[in-house]
């Protein structure tokens, strides 16, 4: 079966494409190289003996999705394209806006006039906004308090409506919590250009001397050591359930919602403590305020991935942090 990876050679999508081949399917990856690197094929082929299929091109050109599309017979998309840091998104609203939307509503015109009927789209736990109380359960209401997070609630209800009139629509809207670690092999991992956004890769940079410091926004939060506390969950793990949700949609109709954590949080000072004990390294590290909009706590209910899809992560907060500075070290 031909699957459509956009974002394929991003940090899930290319962690995914290894486990589709894994699980017999054959990816076919679509991605514009903004945040990523042509030469992840070549480490894929290393990881699993296939190089794979790769076309150079943006999800909102529609002439180019048309040509993918006439040239394999895609039976499914699983969706990963997009601009996704937080704060790159208040500051650019207007390109995360009409990046992200724009581009799903390419993709799902291109699917319609080619029949193709499944789709797995990456949201995140950002739409459970400020006003609910961990742990997330799928029925909770959604908003969103950035422009990132705006474009992941709109892309849901997009999705919804467009599967609504649909019967013979398949969608899973996999809700992420805080991907870290890395391939075992260390030739797959996180290393974004520029600043890092997100805390693990942040952790990375300051452990092996590219950046001086880790900044902690905030020690007084109501948690057990005062810091944010997340739902960490190993890229491995994330991309073994994108799997879990193909396989569900290859046998069910509608629209399905999913969380994909671990269940448990860790906070900011849970996750450098591990990294320095599993790792043998230092993390310089300070306390800064709090930044605004973040919350305390956040982590996800597993029930539902659980009981629908027979998922559950498996990789603990130690692993995620070996896995993370292994790749970090095999690739300086």
């Amino acid at each position: 079966m031909k699957i459509l990876v956009t974002g394929g050679t991003g940090y899930i999508g290319s962690h995914t494409v290894v486990e589709l081949v894994k699980n017999g399917y054959e990816p076919i990856i679509v991605d514009n190289l903004i945040n990523s690197k042509e030469s992840v094929l070549g480490k894929i082929e290393q990881i699993c003996g296939v190089y794979p299929k790769f076309y150079n091109a943006d999800v909102c050109d529609e002439e180019a999705l048309e040509k993918i599309f006439s040239e394999n017979e895609i039976e499914a998309v699983i969706h990963f394209a997009g601009l996704k840091a937080v704060g790159e998104s208040v500051a650019k609203p207007l390109e995360y806006y009409s990046n992200n939307i724009f581009g799903t509503l390419v993709l799902c015109k291109v699917m319609k006039k080619y029949g193709c009927n499944r789709i797995v789209f990456s949201s995140s736990a950002t739409v459970y906004g400020m006003n609910n109380t961990a742990p997330y359960t799928e029925e909770m209401p959604t908003s969103a308090t950035n422009p990132y997070g705006q474009t992941k609630f709109m892309q849901e209800i997009m999705l919804k409506d467009i599967a609504y009139a649909n019967p013979e629509m398949s969608v899973a809207l996999l809700r992420y919590f805080n991907p870290i670690g890395a391939h075992e092999s260390g030739l797959l991992g996180e290393d974004p250009n520029g600043i890092p956004n997100n805390l693990m890769p942040y952790i990375c940079r300051v452990a092996d001397g590219r950046l001086a410091c880790l900044t902690v926004y905030g020690n007084d939060y109501d948690t057990p050591d005062g810091t944010g506390v997340r739902d960490y969950i190993h890229v491995v793990d994330l991309a073994e359930g994108h799997i879990s949700a193909l396989k569900y949609l290859e046998a069910n109709k509608g629209v399905l919602t999913v969380n994909l954590g671990t269940g448990k949080g860790s906070s900011v000072l849970d996750v450098v403590n591990a990294f320095e004990r599993v790792n043998g390294v230092k993390v310089n590290h300070k306390i800064g305020e709090r930044r605004p909009g973040d919350i305390a706590t956040c982590y996800a209910s597993t029930d539902k991935a659980k009981e629908v899809l027979g998922w559950e992560a498996k990789l603990n907060l130690d692993e995620m942090c070996r896995d993370n500075w292994n790749f970090i070290v095999k690739n300086r």
